[in-house]
């Protein structure tokens, strides 16, 4: 038995390579993330991921399908009710939301408004679905002359409050956004309220690094708890500590670019570890695919085609990288929300068997239960694992 000591596993958040099988429930038919943003642009070539099967998964133009894949891949379902990212990132490890985390496209009910702002003592302005650097430009002067908090969502499942730190200090804000998660269960559990903090004058409001996520707990079992009970070191980079409300993390580094988490990823394989390093690159989903913008999209596929050259040569024998995706984003489709689309699967690394494909995953929790197998942790409540094909066990 191969005996795996550290894994990679990267999401591309908003990376979906094609419209999931009950893509239509969700006004999503057609969607495909990879293939239209390469379209778009007239060819994507990325060569490192299409060297161990990236091009095999899904039609991209300019990465043609190769058969002498240096990994294996395939492509997953997503089984879980929902397409947004924490309903995603919990699948990969494990757990399996059978109703979806509940989203406001029109804002929140007056019920749960009404509550919030007497259990603040202050009334909100906003209450509505909202990028949230434009929702300060509009409402910003309006929360310094009323020092009423602004109140907004997303297509992910949050409530985020935006406030000047000038007018609601810090403490303050962070006091209210708990109030929120203690208020936020049952039906309106959302998975993130997000305090949203930003400093400056009218014009030239910024938000600042002071942003704090208070999460939803997992609603179950998750390959992270079964790693850190074994032992293990499970590192998460990006937004993963938000996500999992910190639980099953070991050490995290909340980076907030694709560069950032590129950089970090690059750094943490010069460490000595044992387990899992998780990361989170996010701005398919929080800047290019919401935009609609296959450009950006594009260049950031690019940078990280460039990048795991590097992390390739970082790599040592024991060691092995996945990529995956928590949902589609198709930079091309009506609309700004996410996609419901498979995500890619790739898996790479001296002990990972070449040319294997392992076809269409019914949930993503499989990948969890790989790794859950290949660490000898234990066994997750979902996911069927395809570690002998990749040749770990």
């Amino acid at each position: 038995m191969t005996t795996l000591k550290r894994a990679i596993l990267v999401v591309l958040d908003g990376v979906g390579a094609g419209a999931n099988p009950d893509a239509h429930d969700y006004g999503d038919d057609g969607a495909s993330s990879l293939e239209h943003c390469a379209q778009a642009i007239g060819g994507l070539a990325l060569p490192c991921l299409g060297s161990i099967g990236l091009g095999n998964i899904t039609p991209i133009m300019g990465t043609p399908p190769t058969d002498q894949a240096r990994g294996s891949y395939g492509r997953m379902a997503e089984a879980a009710a929902g397409k947004d990212s924490t309903t995603g990132h919990w699948e990969m490890t494990g757990v399996v939301l059978q109703k979806p985390l509940p989203t406001y496209p029109h804002g929140f009910p007056p019920d749960i408004v009404a509550a919030f702002e007497q259990a603040i003592g202050r009334k909100v302005i906003g209450n509505k679905a909202a990028s949230g650097t434009e929702i300060i430009k509009e409402l910003g002067e309006e929360h310094v002359r009323t020092s009423f908090p602004i109140l907004y969502t997303s297509a992910d499942s949050v409530f985020q409050l935006a406030a000047h730190q000038e007018v609601i200090p810090l403490p303050e804000l962070y006091h209210m956004c708990e109030i929120a998660r203690h208020m936020l269960t049952g039906d309106h559990a959302v998975g993130r309220v997000i305090a949203r903090p930003f400093i400056g004058t009218s014009g030239a409001f910024k938000r600042t690094e002071h942003r704090r996520d208070f999460s939803l707990q997992p609603l179950g079992t998750t390959l992270l708890d079964l790693l850190k009970a074994d032992g293990k070191d499970v590192i998460g980079l990006g937004k993963i500590e938000d996500l999992f409300a910190g639980r099953g993390l070991t050490q995290s580094d909340h980076t907030e670019t694709n560069s950032d988490g590129m950089k970090a990823t690059l750094s943490w394989l010069n460490h000595d570890f044992n387990g899992l390093l998780f990361v989170n690159l996010v701005e398919f989903d929080m800047l290019w695919g919401h935009r609609r913008d296959s450009e950006g999209y594009a260049r950031a596929l690019r940078d990280i085609d460039a990048w795991f050259a590097r992390v390739q040569q970082a790599m040592k024998p024991e060691d092995a990288i996945f990529f995956t995706a928590d949902h589609g984003v198709d930079p091309t489709y009506r609309g700004t929300d996410h996609t419901r689309e498979y995500v890619p699967l790739l898996a790479y690394g001296d002990y990972i068997r070449a040319n294997v494909d392992l076809g269409t995953r019914s949930t993503f929790a499989d990948l969890g239960q790989t790794l859950a197998q290949a660490f000898g942790v234990g066994q997750l409540a979902a996911g069927t694992s395809f570690a002998r094909e990749l040749g770990l066990v």
